[in-house]
């Protein structure tokens, strides 16, 4: 096969001349060393290519082979519970060829070829099936079923359908098509920079409950929803989303750590094969993806690391599954599309980024949806994008987070001052919003209670007044304030310690379910009605502040789950007794 040649190096970017048959985003091998590329610009006979490996010791003249086709993932059972890098190479099986390090140039397959999978068919011969159609399925963990579909441009009458063991390669059906005969196997492999298709979009209407109090109650996301946590070093962006990957209602996650430092990475790495599954009691990784693309990695390889992570993502949103994905961080991403801008001499826009940042990161999150799949029997299912994004010095002006915010709809604004005052999450309660509240104002109302926006509202009110009283008591002091004011500081004070931090690593608190968020809430506001009541029946001030059941609603969210509502709710009706005591006690005086 003719082959072209290097010309040029620059880091990550190596121009060659003379590829045959070149075409933009196909795949090639660079070098002796077969380092893995992408042409990313043609220019007569000169590609530049984007190389996703280290390219010290590359030379001008070494050959560059295009495989002639765009970098695709592998889609088959064998996905869950892998480690792969940015560019679906499994770490684990290049650790036993290579050792603890990558070399260079290392190609291994995505998905094993020798594992044999029970195929349990779905359908029948004679069946007529469109694409999207499920023909079979594999039980590929313990918690997920793998449901195996008709690939896309493929649609017809099944001649023969297999039952039992099969490898991934193995014909597992026939179809025929009007084009002919079509052999069918478990695996597919489909360009991670192209959406893959579904039938109808639909409305976010059900939120991706994830047990952390300020997101549920507070800035809730939507299945199918996009979300952006933008935060400075060390105001918890990575534990977040931790936290999401373990408790957050979705039946499939996908990490993807792209180009954050080597050490968080590491800790995600040996923390979640230990982890279990709340909902099953399994280990976590039977449904979780992770991607891993850490700092240190070729700075290239982080943007192929986010369109495989979305792409392994859509697959199984197109079974029927809801996916989560959370993206760690995209500043980074970013980071790698201003260097390959800057050294293919583009016309830089903002702080050098390129001009079409906010379009790719638009592609990005316009993947996530809540949708109707292909197929006869259209599934429902959902994809949520939650991603991070690192401004420099937690500076929310600069333009990745900038063009971030245009695009998703839920802004979880990380702050350090709340770090730094160990309040985690430090999600700041009014730089936050989300733009699903309207469209889940249905599901909280009947499936929590009728007053859930009632009472958010009225908690978001407390807060914005202590922050307008907080000025006052900074010039001359708290004793100053009337003592209903003093009572709404106490209440805010409140709401931000008793309900809005949460302990990540206490094994109740780390996950309030949302009935028990809104017992809670209930409570929490609670006192804060009877105190304005007992405040007009002129009971004092300093009663009120110093009632010993104010200890317990502080402990209310370390009460075990499943008694939670109970509890709550007796300490609810002791709050009213001990303030019912102080008003006749105050008629006796």
């Amino acid at each position: 096969m003719e082959k072209g040649e290097i010309v040029k190096i620059s880091g990550p970017l190596v121009i060659a001349k003379g590829i045959p048959g070149a075409r933009m985003f196909d795949v090639v091998r660079v070098g002796n060393e077969r380092l893995i590329g992408e042409i990313l610009e043609i220019r007569g006979d000169f590609s530049s290519i984007q190389v996703y490996e280290e390219t010290g010791g590359l030379k001008p003249g070494e050959p560059v082979e295009s495989l002639y086709h765009p970098l695709s993932v592998e889609l088959a059972p064998g996905l869950l519970g892998n480690i792969y890098d940015g560019i679906q190479r499994p770490l684990d099986v290049i650790k036993a060829q290579k050792g603890d390090f990558i070399t260079r140039g290392a190609e291994t397959e995505a998905i094993d070829r020798n594992r044999e999978w029970d195929f349990k068919p779905k359908v029948k011969e004679g069946d007529e099936v469109v694409p999207g159609d499920i023909i079979g399925t594999v039980q590929e963990t313990e918690i997920i079923e793998h449901r195996i579909m008709v690939p896309i441009g493929i649609e017809g009458k099944i001649k023969k359908i297999h039952s039992g063991k099969a490898k991934v390669e193995d014909t597992v059906a026939i179809i025929e098509t009007p084009g002919g005969e079509k052999k069918i196997s478990m695996l597919q492999h489909w360009p991670v920079r192209k959406m893959r298709p579904y039938k109808q979009q639909l409305d976010p209407e059900e939120p991706l409950v994830t047990g952390q109090r300020v997101i549920d109650t507070f800035f809730p996301i939507a299945k199918g929803g996009t979300a952006c946590i933008p935060g400075p070093f060390g105001s918890g962006k990575t534990v977040i989303q931790h936290q999401l990957s373990k408790w957050a209602d979705a039946q499939v996650i996908v990490f993807v750590g792209c180009g954050e430092r080597g050490n968080e990475m590491t800790d995600v790495l040996r923390e979640f094969p230990k982890l279990k599954d709340p909902r099953t009691g399994k280990p976590l990784m039977q449904r979780t993806i992770l991607i891993a693309n850490t700092s240190n990695m070729p700075v290239a390889a982080r943007e192929a690391s986010i369109y495989t992570g979305i792409t392994l993502a859509e697959y199984y949103r197109d079974m029927g599954y809801d996916v989560a994905l959370m993206a760690d961080s995209t500043s980074r991403w970013a980071e790698a599309l201003r260097e390959m801008s800057g050294r293919l001499e583009e016309m830089p826009g903002e702080e050098g980024y390129p001009a079409y940042l906010p379009s790719r990161l638009a592609e990005f999150y316009e993947r996530a949806g809540r949708i109707i799949t292909l197929g006869k029997n259209g599934r429902k299912a959902s994809l949520s994008a939650i991603g991070a994004v690192s401004p420099p010095g937690g500076d929310l002006s600069e333009p990745v987070t900038q063009a971030t915010l245009k695009v998703v709809r839920v802004f979880w604004a990380l702050v350090a001052e709340l770090a730094y005052q160990r309040h985690f999450p430090a999600i700041h309660w009014l730089r936050s919003y989300s733009l699903y509240l309207d469209g889940l104002k249905k599901y909280f109302a009947t499936k929590v209670a009728p007053d859930w926006m009632e009472l958010r509202s009225k908690a978001m009110a407390l807060l914005q007044k202590e922050d307008e009283l907080q000025e006052t008591v900074r010039l001359v002091g708290v004793d100053v304030l009337s003592p209903q004011d003093r009572i709404t500081m106490e209440t805010a004070r409140s709401i931000r310690e008793d309900f809005l931090q949460q302990f990540a690593f206490h094994e109740v608190d780390t996950y309030s379910p949302i009935k028990k968020q809104y017992s809670m809430l209930k409570l929490v506001l609670e006192y804060y009605d009877l105190c304005m009541q007992a405040l007009k029946k002129n009971v004092p001030l300093e009663k009120l502040i110093e009632l010993p059941i104010r200890d317990e609603i502080a402990r209310a969210k370390y009460i075990p789950n499943d008694q939670a509502e109970e509890k709550i709710e007796q300490i609810r009706q002791r709050l009213k007794k001990e303030i019912a005591n102080l008003w006749e006690n105050k008629e006796k005086t």
